[in-house]
């Protein structure tokens, strides 16, 4: 099947992917005197005298908006919000689909910093979350910074942070399989934008000690001058063994590669230069780092993509679901590292050891079992953390 042809053809039949359907009868005066005037003026007075119980008398605590500038949807990069709505349409299904949480498409014309927040933090009282996505980096960074200290409900960047849970969910399997820890290992990652940081960071957190971080000239090095401030940061907080070089310098003997960054940046030759048992993920979009098979050839032994169309898809679709469910079961003001944590650790532990193999290291993202143990996980985990307004259920 072409699936581009084929999805442009249903995209003009659906007209969308989501609607709006009513929980409540309106069909009698009684109904309607219930569900809209006179009745629900109480329930607006009750939220009047105590906002928090927009939680309990609206559906707010289950609702989150997707939203996007456009500026760096999928792998299209800046076009517009309004070519960025299918995207959006399609993460609200899944977010139903999955999570059986309603959420909202929201495209904004504006590519200013300053003006995105101001616009989220007016619409916060509407919704128990915000999801952001496909919103280009550095931006991404300070919008989601600024939204999380300002904000007292959970503010995420899928393409940071669900990318970084799920690629965290891949490597602990993998590593299990090649009979290493992460503590060990030595990681290469390229592609210092929005996922790469988010995953740089994600993996330190866990554990990882020997990490270099590369962008196009090559690793990152702390005490270069010439690099900005967030590729500062991740020089700082990595390489300590102060590695200079190329992409191909980095990856000799190492034992991971996570590439978030450009097709067919890296050669047979750079694979065949890692470690024994090498893993790579190579999730450029639309064209991986390496094609599959020619890493396999070079001597790797497990090998991650972000496409379906091989084995191994390393797809954050496994993340956002759950992790906004148990969320929002529990009124969490925030998504922490904990809860993060707890949503890496259940989406690896799904996978039960017999059924791990180098071809299959993570659940398939239409298993809804997955995301109901995630969603348990990060409940508990926000409980435990201090960060829910009340527990599940």
């Amino acid at each position: 099947m072409n699936y581009r042809q084929e999805s442009l053809k249903r995209h003009a039949e659906w007209r969308g992917k989501i609607e709006t359907v009513s929980r409540v009868p309106v069909d009698s005066r009684e109904a309607l005197s219930l569900a809209y005037t006179p009745g629900v003026a109480e329930s607006c007075l009750a939220i009047q005298a105590d906002p928090e119980k927009s939680f309990t008398l609206t559906r707010r605590w289950n609702t989150v908006p997707v939203i996007t500038d456009g500026t760096a949807v999928l792998g299209l990069g800046d076009i517009g919000p309004e070519a960025g709505m299918p995207v959006m349409e399609g993460k609200c299904a899944l977010f139903k689909a999955y999570g059986n949480v309603d959420a909202f498409p929201l495209c904004l014309r504006t590519k200013d910093t300053e003006e995105i927040i101001r616009t989220i933090k007016l619409l916060a009282g509407s919704f128990g979350g915000i999801n952001l996505e496909d919103i280009a980096s550095p931006r991404c960074f300070e919008i989601e910074s600024r939204l999380k200290a300002e904000l007292d409900i959970p503010v995420f960047h899928d393409d940071q942070h669900g990318t970084a849970i799920v690629t965290a969910a891949a490597l602990l399997n993998a590593l299990k399989l090649a009979g290493k820890t992460l503590e060990q290992i030595r990681l290469v990652i390229n592609g210092p934008g929005a996922a790469g940081t988010a995953i740089t960071k994600f993996l330190l957190a866990m554990g990882a000690r020997d990490v270099i971080v590369c962008d196009e000239r090559g690793a990152l090095v702390e005490g270069d001058g010439t690099l900005p401030p967030t590729k500062a940061e991740l020089a700082r907080l990595t390489n300590r063994r102060m590695v200079q070089g190329t992409l191909a310098d980095a990856m000799r003997g190492a034992d991971v590669l996570i590439g978030v960054s450009a097709a067919h940046c890296v050669t047979k030759e750079m694979v065949a230069a890692m470690a024994e048992k090498a893993i790579l993920f190579v999730c450029a979009n639309p064209v991986p780092e390496i094609e599959p098979q020619d890493a396999l050839a070079a001597g790797a032994y497990i090998v991650g993509t972000g496409s379906s169309e091989h084995p191994n898809q390393i797809n954050n679709v496994l993340v956002f679901p759950g992790l906004f469910r148990g969320a929002l079961d529990v009124g969490a003001r925030t998504i922490n590292t904990e809860m993060m944590q707890a949503a890496a650790q259940s989406i690896a532990a799904y996978v039960r050891p017999g059924a791990l193999t180098p071809q299959y290291i993570l659940p398939p993202a239409y298993d809804k079992g997955v995301h109901q143990a995630v969603a348990g996980a990060v409940a508990a985990a926000a409980v435990r953390t201090g960060v829910a307004r009340h527990a599940a259920g």
